[in-house]
């Protein structure tokens, strides 16, 4: 979720369950502060849950990726068969070189 931050979402959340805890209680201040209080702390847990699942990558976070970048998207095994790398088996790799004349 690049750019978009959950505690808003908390916050809005918390104000509604704080003002009717407020109201049963029959003390209003006291049930929207607990509330803006719960708001906020779920709404960073929430963004950090989510900063640490887009920097494991394990969720695409709202992300199209268009495969840019220098290796056009490919693996890492792709970009190594283009460079002439064979994993050693027989120590050559590369298109050889020019000759002589």
């Amino acid at each position: 979720m690049r750019g978009r931050s959950f505690v808003g979402v908390g916050l809005a959340i918390g104000v509604a369950v704080g003002a009717g805890v407020g109201l049963a209680i029959d003390n209003l201040p006291i049930g929207l502060a607990i509330g803006v209080v719960a708001g906020v702390l779920v709404g960073l847990v929430g963004d950090a849950r989510d900063r640490r699942r887009d920097r494991r990558g394990d969720g695409d976070g709202g992300h199209v990726s268009d495969g840019g970048g220098s290796s056009g998207g490919r693996s890492k095994d792709a970009q190594d068969q283009d460079s002439g790398s064979d994993g050693g088996s027989d120590g050559g790799g590369g298109d050889g070189g020019g000759g002589g004349d």
